[in-house]
């Protein structure tokens, strides 16, 4: 059989070769270590790289040491796993001690260091995440069909594929967001498993999901995906409001964020799954623990109305340019009347409205209220027509 073939290669890439990179090799030392993960898998699909994980058969005090000496300022961001991570001048390299788990729960798993290489692979969770590579040579090392793996864009379990999310239930999320990334070959077991597993997902902490979900709908298009874990049952354990509709809402909000070319936004996606309602949206930003900045916008997209597409600025005025760009896309609008549209300040103030002889207090703020409202209404007409509106709302009926 020839030897897959990928986009991009190793030898030509950029991040093997930076300083920082053969600093660390150095001070590790070439045999000691291996380029591991999405760095390797990403650079043979030819996609750009933001993360580098190293693999070793250092044990981390060594790992620290070894750096000291070399000057590399070193944080223990995961110690009791085995991880330590590089501070390098060109970005941060995850080192982690080669290991295998002794006993996991599906949460968390109780870790021994090791020494093999294919020890370590065989731990992980899909074969085109177990691919190494020398940090010189730059050979890789592939345990369990990787490479024909990516090559057939098909996501795989390591092993058995119940076992394999036994270990860790947040396996189930990582395979449909890789499979939504990588995917186009589906592979019938670790679809059965999924689905079959499910339920497990009840066990897991509710930041791990909302990340693993978030980073799913971030995607360029994830909605055939999110379609078949609706199907699977796996999209009402962990988004249980979401329904066949809120998953066809969301497959057409894709198809219209790439006619208007707007930027995916998983908040938006989010909204799309969710039926219109602020205080469904506000439980699940609770349950899911979003931040507050997430949650406000969350609950401010889920009270669109069908009626948004009739006046964008109208809407983009009260509810702001981003908020009113999410409900604008929901309702299938064309956004052109908000695109670098800047809201005008209504010309008009309360003191002008006591002066014409309203005291001061509630009343002149209800009228303010009503003359904006109608000033909103008529397009934002100039100073003139405020003035008559605003006459209009002080002559008595």
């Amino acid at each position: 059989m020839s030897a897959p073939e990928f986009h991009g290669s190793l030898e030509q890439a950029d991040w093997p070769r930076r300083e920082g990179m053969q600093i660390l090799t150095r001070a590790l030392g070439a045999e000691n270590i291996r380029w591991v993960g999405g760095a390797v898998r990403d650079t043979l699909l030819g996609v750009s790289v933001h993360d580098v994980d190293c693999a070793t058969t250092h044990p981390p005090d060594e790992v620290m040491d070894r750096c000291a000496v070399a000057g590399i300022r070193t944080v223990p961001t995961g110690i009791d796993h085995g991880t330590i991570t590089a501070v390098l001048e060109d970005g941060p390299v995850e080192i982690t001690t080669l290991r295998h788990d002794v006993s996991t729960d599906g949460r968390r798993a109780t870790v021994t260091f090791a020494t093999e290489w294919r020890e370590d692979a065989a731990r992980r969770d899909f074969t085109i995440n177990a691919l190494f590579a020398h940090p010189e040579s730059l050979e890789i090392s592939d345990y369990f069909g990787g490479l024909d793996d990516l090559a057939a864009r098909r996501v795989r379990f390591i092993g058995d594929a119940k076992q394999r999310i036994a270990e860790d239930h947040l396996r189930i999320l990582r395979y449909y967001r890789f499979q939504a990334r990588f995917g186009a070959e589906l592979d019938t077991e670790a679809e059965e498993a999924c689905a079959q597993l499910a339920g497990t997902l009840k066990g897991l902490s509710r930041e791990r999901v909302a990340d693993e979900l978030i980073k799913l709908l971030a995607l360029p298009d994830p909605g055939e995906t999110v379609e078949r874990m609706f199907n699977h049952a796996v999209l009402r354990v962990v988004l249980p409001e979401a329904s066949l509709r809120n998953v066809e809402l969301m497959r057409e909000l894709i198809v219209h964020e790439k006619r208007e070319d707007v930027a995916a936004d998983p908040l938006r996606r989010l909204a799309a799954l969710l039926p219109p309602s602020p205080d469904v949206a506000a439980d699940v930003s609770a349950r899911l623990r979003l931040s507050r900045a997430q949650r406000n916008v969350l609950v401010a997209v889920a009270g669109r109305f069908a009626t948004d597409v009739d006046h964008p600025q109208a809407l983009a005025y009260f509810e702001g340019n981003a908020v009113a760009l999410h409900r604008l896309l929901l309702a299938g609008g064309d956004t052109k009347a908000i695109c670098d549209w800047d809201a005008p300040t209504l010309p008009l103030k309360g003191g002008t409205i006591v002066d014409r002889g309203v005291a001061a207090g509630p009343e002149v703020a209800r009228i303010l209220k009503t003359v904006e409202r109608r000033w909103v209404e008529e397009g934002f007409p100039d100073e003139n027509r405020v003035e008559q509106i605003l006459t209009e709302e002080l002559t008595p009926t």
